[in-house]
Order: structure tokens, then C-alpha cells, then sequence
């Protein structure tokens, strides 16, 4: 068997008390990260930067090292995956709970397994199918601005209809212009809470892998805009910066091609998840005798570099949080995490342009797991 999950203790600060925190902080109340009271409060999220990763990378992000300590971390949560991470932080809930538990998930009702970042359709309805309020309608209810600041691109989608929900939405195209857009809010001078998103990174990573010049060129911008725009904030005003996952390159020797074995995909009906985390959906026919079977079968070939776990087992260590009985289905009934360097993808998609990708996450390796808080301005103190 891979060793024991990485060790992670239920009074660490998580991705989802974030920004829950930074609403309490407004209010005046205790929070779960200890932020002071503030009149506004910026969280930028940037898209697959890892602990690791930075800390790897300090020569070319100064300011932002200069504020990295071994206390400035937090576990994004499982999986290791935007969709499920950026719910996890606008909801406050872990995937059990919001519903947004993998890249790609099986949409019970129609049978679909659909991309949860793009692949939005009348069968997953955004204000349902993301089952939790949003920090951003509950600051409306309370008196507070609630802004989300990002690419045009993403100003309309399903997606962020379902974990933006309750937030006006100001497009900024470049990341300056996003802090930009950010400092405007403040000045606005009523309380505010607003949620700056920075996808450069992760993006790049995909393509070219984070060790790239590209993915260190936008590095440096990033810390170039974070330096600017820190000394600018003012009393009362706060910002914490963090991340929905680390990423880790994978190269194509270290692609685990599966679906030619009838002892593992006998029964399996759909096949979601991220290719360091599959989801494989079986058969309802089958017996509970044939379903150990099959989980047996990939037990036997990536038991040693991955962990391996039914759905139930995977619910009760607590992999997904407490898990709601409407979400339960939308969970494989097999899940296979890679815990080696690997990604697995299927053999019989014939030119699957997801292999050309390099740096990959979804899984509980400490680089996508670990991810950065560091506080500016009031929260600094």
C-alpha cells in the first residue's frame, strides 16, 4: 500500500475559512482565522499556486517570500481541483456539501458526466446544483459590497453563476488592472468584501508545466502587482492572497494508460474525475460481490502507487466532508488517487488532448494540497 495520507490536523485553517473569515472580520466577530476587524477586506485566489511551488520560486516573487512563513499556509481541501476548491471558498462547505466534487462529475439524473467548470447545461442547474449560499449573498443580506474580480471571459458562465452568486462581477483582463479594479472598491468607502481572481498561473502550468519560464515570467508579474498594490491599502483595510490547489509536473512517461482490463472495467459505466483522481461509476445491476471485484482488480495494479478506496470508505475517512445524501451519487463509486507522479488516462480515447498537458493536481500530494495565506495591510497584524 502508498503511505498514510499527508497528515493534516482538523484545527488547521482551510481553503473554506477563508472567506467566511474576511465576512466575520467585517462584521466585527471572532473568525476562524483570527482576522482583526476591518471595513474591507480583498481575497485573491490564484489559480495552482502551491506552497511548494513558491517557496521553490522565492528569487523571482520577493515580496510575496518576504511573507512566507510556515504559519502562512492552509490545506485547500479534496480533491485538489478548481471547481470543487473555488466552491469549497465562496461556500464556506466542503464538496460533500456544496456539490461540486470533482473536474468532472456524473450528473445522476441524465446520466452525464459533465465538466463542472464549462460544462453547464439545463440537467445541472447552476442555483441548484450548487446547494449552498455563497459568502457574497450573505454579505448582501448583511449590508456588505460583494465583488468578483477576473477575466471577461468568465463574467457569464454556469460555473460562475453557481459559486460567484450574490457578487457583482467586474471584468479585468490583466492582473494589474484586477488590483486595479480591487482598489477601486475600496475606495468606494463602504464595507466591502471582494474576491480578485488570477488564473495566469494555473493556466500556464497546464500547457507547459510550473517549472516553465512562461509559468515564472507570470510569477513575477503577480508579485510585481502584490508589492503595488499592498503599501496602498489603508486602516481598516485588509487582503489575504492564497490559492485552490498546487500543481506538479507529469511527464508523458509517467501517463498510466487503463480501460483494456476486463477484470477493472467490467461494469464501469462512467469514468469522471481529474486524471490524478478518478471517479469510475458502476453498473447499479451489479452485486455487491462484482463490485469488490472490480475494486479489487485496481486494487491489485495501483494499490502501490495510489490510493484505491470504494465510495463509502472514501466518505468515512472524510475525504468529501460530511456528505449530503444528494451528493453521494454524484461520488464514484471507486475513486483511484494517485499518490505517485502519475496521471492516469483512458486507452481507448483515440488523440486525447488532455495528454499534452504537463502540470497537473487533483489528488493529496503536499504540493497540491498546501497552499499559501499570506495577509497584507490590517490583516498582517
Amino acid at each position: 500500500m502508498p503511505p498514510m495520507l499527508p497528515a493534516t490536523r482538523s484545527d488547521e485553517p482551510r481553503l473554506a475559512d477563508v472567506l467566511p473569515s474576511c465576512l466575520a472580520a467585517i462584521a466585527g466577530e471572532d473568525n476562524r482565522l483570527g482576522l482583526p476587524q476591518v471595513t474591507g477586506a480583498v481575497v485573491v485566489l490564484v489559480d495552482g499556486l502551491g506552497v511548494s511551488s513558491l517557496r521553490q520560486r522565492t528569487g523571482h516573487a520577493r515580496f510575496l517570500a518576504s511573507v512566507l512563513t510556515k504559519k502562512t499556509t492552509l490545506v485547500s481541501g479534496f480533491p485538489t481541483t478548481t471547481a470543487a476548491a473555488l466552491a469549497s471558498l465562496t461556500t464556506g462547505t466542503a464538496p460533500g456539501r456544496h456539490g461540486l466534487v470533482g473536474y468532472t462529475a456524473l450528473v445522476p439524473e441524465s446520466g452525464r458526466v459533465a465538466n463542472q467548470l464549462t460544462g453547464w447545461a439545463a440537467d445541472m442547474p447552476s442555483a441548484t446544483w450548487q446547494r449552498q449560499p455563497t459568502v457574497f449573498e450573505l454579505a448582501e443580506a448583511a449590508g456588505i459590497s460583494a465583488h468578483a474580480i477576473g477575466p471577461r471571459r468568465y463574467a457569464s458562465s454556469g460555473f460562475t453563476d453557481a459559486v460567484l452568486r450574490g457578487a457583482r462581477y467586474v471584468a479585468a483582463d490583466s492582473i494589474a488592472e484586477r488590483f486595479d479594479a480591487a482598489r477601486a472598491v475600496l475606495d468606494d468607502g463602504r464595507r466591502s468584501v471582494s474576491y480578485v481572481y488570477v488564473p495566469e498561473l494555473d493556466m500556464a502550468a497546464h500547457a507547459l508545466g510550473w517549472q516553465s519560464d512562461r509559468w515564472t515570467h507570470l510569477l513575477e508579474e503577480l508579485d510585481g502587482a502584490v508589492a503595488g498594490f499592498a503599501p496602498t491599502l489603508r486602516r481598516g483595510e485588509g487582503m489575504l492572497l492564497t490559492a485552490d490547489h498546487g500543481v506538479i509536473d507529469v511527464p508523458a512517461t509517467s501517463q498510466v494508460l487503463f480501460g483494456d482490463d476486463p477484470a477493472q472495467m467490467r461494469g464501469v459505466l462512467h469514468i469522471a474525475g481529474d486524471p490524478r483522481c478518478l471517479q469510475l461509476h458502476l453498473d447499479p445491476a451489479l452485486t455487491e460481490a462484482q463490485r469488490l471485484d472490480i475494486l479489487e482488480a485496481w486494487r491489485a495494479t495501483e494499490g502501490e502507487r495510489a490510493w484505491v478506496l470504494s465510495r463509502n470508505e472514501a466518505i468515512e475517512a472524510g475525504w468529501f466532508g460530511a456528505v449530503d445524501e444528494a451528493v453521494r451519487p454524484r461520488i464514484g463509486d471507486i475513486i483511484v488517487a494517485a499518490q505517485k507522479n502519475i496521471v492516469y488516462y483512458d486507452v481507448r480515447k483515440e488523440n486525447d488532448p488532455a495528454r499534452r498537458m504537463i502540470g497537473q493536481h487533483g489528488s493529496w500530494n503536499a504540493d497540491e494540497l498546501i497552499v499559501p495565506l499570506l495577509r497584507f495591510g490590517a490583516f498582517a497584524s
